[in-house]
C-alpha cells in the first residue's frame, strides 16, 4: 500500500496551480475538466505516481472559500533551503497569495531546521530542510 494523492479543495485553480509551481517548485502533472459535474481537478508534485506522492488540488464551481476546520494539521515537505522557500512566499505573497506562519528555525527541543508556510487558501504546509 502506498498514499497516492492528498486532495485540498481549492477556491481559485489557476492562483492555486501557480503558488504550488512557482513557490514550491512542483510540477503540474495533468489537469482535469468535469463541466457536467461541475468541478475541475489539478494534479501536482515533484514526480508523478506511482513512483510519487501527488497533491490534488479539486476547484467546485462558484466556491471561492472553504471553511478548513480544526481537523486538518499540515503537508509535510522535504526541501533543500527553508530560507529561499520563505523568500519566495515573501516575494510572491501578494501576487499568489501564502503567507509565512511560523519563520525558519529549529523545532523546539531539536535541531531540525523548518519553517511554516499557508498556501492561497489558508492550507498549512511545513517545510522541513534536508537534502532532497
Amino acid at each position: 500500500m502506498r498514499i497516492l494523492h492528498t486532495m485540498l479543495r481549492v477556491g481559485d485553480l489557476q492562483r492555486s496551480i501557480a503558488f504550488y509551481t512557482e513557490v514550491l517548485g512542483m510540477t503540474l502533472l495533468r489537469t482535469t475538466e468535469r463541466p457536467d459535474q461541475k468541478y475541475d481537478l489539478a494534479f501536482l508534485g515533484y514526480g508523478a505516481n506511482p513512483a510519487h506522492a501527488e497533491i490534488e488540488l479539486t476547484y467546485n464551481y462558484g466556491v471561492a472559500q472553504y471553511e478548513l476546520g480544526t481537523a486538518f494539521g499540515h503537508i509535510a515537505i522535504g526541501v533543500p533551503d527553508v530560507t529561499a522557500i520563505c523568500k519566495a512566499v515573501r516575494d510572491k505573497a501578494a501576487a499568489l497569495g501564502g503567507a509565512i506562519t511560523r519563520e525558519p528555525g529549529p523545532v523546539k527541543g531539536g535541531s531540525t531546521f523548518i519553517a511554516f508556510i499557508t498556501d492561497p487558501d489558508g492550507y498549512k504546509i511545513e517545510l522541513i530542510e534536508r537534502s532532497v
